[in-house]
């Protein structure tokens, strides 16, 4: 019994995470203004569209962000931590603690795209500088608001970038400092912590 609630649990996380980072990635590219005719936008806005579609008339946008698919990503992130509470306790906890987990794991998600964004980004920018791929494209549209901030600050190096050394560490310092001392702060589950 044991070993199908964990093989339920592995399933459960890697599907519902899976779909959480394409709720999350559509919120990412409205935010950074990204190409939706690019290919792999289309797939987020068409994963995402059936449910999005009718929140956006409940959930209106602020600021120019899509609150909806925020509230979406919050709702999918509650849904999977409840469901793997309840396969590893037996009970889905209360829905306040639940609130406040799924918060902070659908920011530690973000973060963690951003991160990963960057290496790919620097990645490419190794291999295949001035590549037309779709998902150099995409992954250069996400990191640009990103990098560029820190590219003010820093002099010009010539033709060295060390902007996204600067953008891992202040990634990794939130990630660090914030999102993993509110998890133990709000005495999330170690069994959660495993989703961020």
């Amino acid at each position: 019994m044991i070993g199908l609630n964990t093989a339920a649990i592995y399933v459960l996380q890697t599907l519902g995470s899976l779909y959480l980072l394409i709720v999350l990635l559509r919120f990412v590219l409205q935010l950074v203004r990204a190409d939706f005719y690019n290919p792999l936008s289309q797939f987020a806005v068409k994963a995402t569209q059936p449910v999005l579609r009718p929140l956006r008339r409940i959930i209106p946008s602020l600021f120019g962000l899509d609150m909806s698919s925020l509230v979406f990503a919050i709702i999918v992130q509650m849904v999977i931590m409840a469901l793997t509470l309840l396969l590893s306790y037996g009970t889905t906890g209360s829905p306040l603690p639940l609130l406040i987990w799924a918060i902070i794991g659908v920011t530690a998600m973000l973060l963690n795209i951003f991160f990963f964004a960057l290496i790919i980004s620097v990645i490419l920018s190794w291999v295949a500088p001035a590549s037309h791929n779709p998902g150099a494209e995409l992954v250069n549209q996400i990191c640009e608001p990103l990098l560029a901030p820190f590219r003010r600050i820093l002099p010009n190096l010539g033709g060295l970038d060390i902007s996204p050394i600067l953008a891992f560490m202040v990634i990794k310092l939130l990630d660090m400092l914030v999102i993993n001392n509110l998890a133990a702060m709000t005495g999330m589950p170690q069994v959660l912590r495993l989703l961020m």
